[in-house]
């Protein structure tokens, strides 16, 4: 299963890059009435501009802890222009945050780009995510979109995150029976095939007093090719900004004027700093990728756009349809950041006063209190998972860090998978890891009582929580050359997402060519050897990818299909017989793809 960003099939982008610029906030200028800051509404003669406080986060992923690595950390720009590295996440501090940035404001509201559950840490995906949800019920949450990750159970599965009961198979946690959640999940562009009606709730409206905001939640096009068949099926997902258009008029008819929509596709900035201006050099010109073409297009009715899936941090402008300035932005991902958006609400016509939407994006830091009602949660959940989660599986003798074109972790667990697949069959002859099923590395240090150089399985269940099976297929020579074409072309030219690749499987990537080409054809190499276009090569992969998942539709062609054990179990029998207390397992080299560039 995949999560990392997937461009829509029918887009091209072009990375318009722009100076790094030092910028907390981001603003459109531009005169206002006297009053449009001031009318904060007293008693029974409220004034005529009322500011509406809009916090928004995406991608939470179910890491109620603070997460680890360098998914713990955010990176800011300094006033000299270096850069500062800050830990940061985890819900004991982002609730303390929030209710905190909520204090002052009568009327706030807080939103979610969607991917709040899903690739979860242990201490919630063991739980099919309930954790998660009682932790937004307590953060107050008041509406979120679906992303991708909210099918990766499927859509009945959602239907019990968003609606209640205990899990059909597994039953209930504890003696409570699980409510749900208290705030709707809004999924206007994701249809029930048989009666191509929405899922769940298209649109929703936040009401104080007489003010009123209308959210508009969808998911990008692309779901099906990013999540297993089994958790789509049945389901059609529609164009977003066809989709937000429509429910946009929906909601005028209603009276309601002010609309936000909540956007489960996202951006890449030129900076990874949270904090980079990318409209220094104009609006929008600092950010690339598929959300720049949806803002162009969403009608200029909506107001704002709170976006995700990219896990990138960004509060930028972007020129609605009719030329005028827009705010987009994004939380980066794993309750790391979020963003506080002030929006000018216009009681005399019911509409946001464009000019005057101020937002920025402020770090969950750790030097806060700790939320009490958090750290209860968290501790009665890994209470219950500690005895599965504290079990030793291997040893390492330094971080495997995830980062990287081929990343250490990638290229360690396509190893685990060739092990696994050689045991299932002696023939098997390579393993193909998809970089989005890479959730996290493995670092030394320890993260509880375990040890320096301990991996648990809550730790490996991080890096690999999809449950996905492994699977043996056979191709040929030329199949596997194309496989390998496809990392850099079709759907994945823009964006490329590039295999890692077991021991042995090694070939050159030109970053200086275009499209299938960057994979040089007579580089590829098995052990040292050519590979035979006409030979027959067995191939172990995760379900997901023997799938067709990610825009591999070659690797959904294989024949003499075996079906193994999950992901995990292969990763944790191959740490467990590789290393020990005393002779733990070194990183991989990444060193199996030639990168040119």
């Amino acid at each position: 299963m995949q999560a990392k960003p997937r461009p829509s099939r029918r887009r091209t982008y072009a990375l318009l890059a722009s100076a790094a610029a030092l910028a907390t906030a981001a603003a459109l200028a531009s005169a206002l009435p006297a009053d449009a800051h001031t009318g904060k509404g007293h008693g029974h003669h409220p004034g005529r501009y009322q500011d509406v406080q809009l916090l928004s986060f995406n991608d939470l992923h179910g890491n109620l802890e603070p997460p680890s690595g360098s998914s713990g950390r955010v990176t800011e720009t300094q006033a000299d222009g270096t850069t500062k590295t800050i830990d940061a996440g985890g819900v004991e501090y982002l609730a303390t945050h929030l209710r905190q940035a909520r204090k002052g404001n009568p009327y706030s509201v807080t939103a979610a780009g969607g991917d709040m559950v899903g690739a979860s840490p242990l201490i919630s995906g063991l739980f099919h995510d309930e954790p998660t949800i009682e932790a937004l019920n307590k953060l107050d949450l008041d509406v979120t979109t679906v992303g991708n990750h909210e099918f990766d159970e499927g859509a009945r599965e959602l239907a019990r995150l968003q609606n209640g009961g205990c899990h059909p198979t597994d039953g209930c946690y504890t003696d409570k029976k699980f409510k749900g959640a208290d705030f709707p999940y809004l999924a206007a562009n994701v249809l029930d095939e048989k009666t191509d009606e929405p899922i769940l709730k298209p649109y929703w409206v936040w009401k104080k007093k007489d003010v009123k905001i209308g959210f508009i939640g969808v998911t990008l096009e692309g779901t099906p090719g990013i999540v297993s068949a089994d958790g789509v099926k049945g389901l059609a997902f529609k164009d977003e900004v066809e989709t937000i258009n429509k429910y946009a008029k929906v909601l005028q008819r209603q009276g309601v004027q002010s609309i936000v929509a909540l956007v489960h596709e996202g951006g890449f900035p030129a900076s990874s700093n949270y904090n980079y201006d990318c409209d220094s050099a104009g609006a929008g010109s600092g950010i690339s990728g598929p959300i720049v073409d949806i803002a162009k297009n969403v009608t200029p009715a909506v107001d704002a756009l709170v976006t995700g899936h990219t896990h990138t941090a960004y509060v930028c402008t972007i020129d609605d349809p009719s030329g005028r300035p827009r705010m987009v932005t994004s939380a980066a991902s794993f309750g790391r950041l979020y963003t506080d958006t002030t929006l000018t609400y216009d009681r005399r016509t019911g509409d946001i006063v464009r000019t005057a939407v101020e937002s920025a994006n402020h770090v969950v830091t750790r030097d806060v209190a700790k939320a009490p009602d958090m750290t209860a949660l968290i501790g009665k959940w890994n209470t219950l998972a500690a005895p599965i989660g504290n079990r030793a599986i291997g040893y390492i003798s330094a971080d495997v860090n995830s980062t990287g074109t081929e990343s250490p972790m990638g290229d360690l667990i396509a190893d685990a998978q060739l092990a696994y697949g050689k045991e299932l069959d002696p023939e098997t002859d390579l393993a193909l890891m998809n970089p989005g099923g890479v959730r996290a590395g493995l670092t030394y240090a320890a993260k509880g009582s375990e040890g320096d150089g301990v991996v648990t399985y809550a730790e490996g269940f991080t890096v690999q929580p999809f449950a996905n099976t492994v699977n043996l297929q056979d191709f040929t020579g030329a199949q596997l050359i194309q496989v390998l074409k496809e990392q850099v072309s079709g759907g994945n030219a823009a964006a490329p997402k590039i295999l890692l690749p077991s021991k042995g499987l090694t070939y050159t990537l030109d970053l200086t060519k275009t499209g299938a080409d960057r994979v040089v054809t007579d580089s590829v190499k098995l052990n040292g050897t050519a590979i035979d276009p006409a030979a027959t090569y067995r191939v172990a992969t995760n379900s997901f990818l023997a799938g067709g998942g990610d825009g591999f539709t070659t690797l959904g062609q294989g024949t003499g299909d075996v079906v193994g054990t999950d992901d995990l179990s292969a990763l944790a029998d191959y740490l467990t017989a590789n290393s020990s207390a005393t002779a733990p397992i070194a990183p991989p080299a990444t060193d199996r793809i030639t990168i040119v560039q």
